[in-house]
């Protein structure tokens, strides 16, 4: 469905921030990005989405195909139509308006009243938190609630595919349980997932494949549940060098090659 092949992305004309990203979505599947801060993770989605134009970037090389077609510096509004929603870290609601007035703007190329009524009802029945929620302000609920507001927005849309961004970021373990408990029934429905998270364990719980991200490329991959029982991906998340500094991938890789030659 989702297919990167060699993207290059830039900021400013002038940083390369992705340096020949490949990476493949296939329907029905969640595939995780995972990485550090300032991998280039949420610069990938940006890049997908069409969003980066606001930021004064662009895909400078390779190609970004859905359903076999390029959108690459493709206008956003444009992206969303070919059924793509993009969910965007930072809990980025309608703040003054209400729940369900979100809901709405996130079905706003909709325009049969009853097909909208429909689509609000399937969101209430995915979260009947939102339900309970319909009036209030957006602005003044929680930030889980409003992460589930978002996902509710995208799925307004009915896209065929949602790239999604540190749905778990602040979040209390509660909440991230239903966070990604909504994801999870999602892709039971049919729903296609690119999942960008820091939180590996909540990640590999919903993923069928996942990428290791690092300086703007990608390092490490495959199916998820061969990356959680993989030593080196738990280094690059967990390990830490006598010094306090995280270790990269690259590092702990050229490490254990060398200690297996040692050995």
């Amino acid at each position: 469905m989702l297919q990167l092949n060699n993207v290059e992305a830039t900021y400013s004309d002038v940083i390369l921030a992705l340096k020949g990203v490949s990476i493949t979505v296939d329907e029905g599947q969640c595939v995780a990005l995972l990485g550090a801060n300032g991998a280039g993770k949420s610069t990938t989605l940006k890049s997908i989405s069409g969003t980066i134009q606001s930021e004064d970037g662009e895909v400078t090389g390779g190609s970004i195909l859905l359903d076999g077609k390029p959108i690459h510096n493709m206008e956003a509004s444009d992206v969303v139509r070919r059924g793509l929603v993009h969910v965007m870290e930072g809990r980025r609601v309608l703040r003054h308006m209400t729940a369900e007035q979100n809901l709405i703007v996130g079905g706003h190329m909709v325009r049969n009243s009853t097909e909208l009524n429909q689509r609000l009802e399937h969101v209430y029945k995915l979260m009947p938190r939102l339900k309970e929620l319909r009036s209030r302000t957006a602005g003044f609920m929680s930030g889980g609630e409003q992460q589930l507001l978002l996902i509710g927005r995208a799925v307004m849309a009915q896209p065929k595919l949602i790239i999604i961004d540190e749905p778990s970021l602040g979040l209390a373990p509660l909440m991230i349980k239903d966070v990604f408990g909504v994801l999870k029934r999602l892709k039971d429905e049919g729903t296609t997932f690119l999942l960008v998270e820091q939180n590996s364990a909540a990640a590999f719980g919903i993923a069928d494949y996942c990428y290791v991200m690092e300086n703007g490329r990608i390092v490490l991959d495959g199916p998820a549940d061969k990356m959680a029982e993989n030593e080196d991906v738990k280094e690059f998340y967990l390990g830490m060098t006598s010094e306090g500094e995280r270790k990269s991938y690259r590092d702990i890789k050229h490490y254990r090659r060398r200690k297996r030659w040692l050995g």
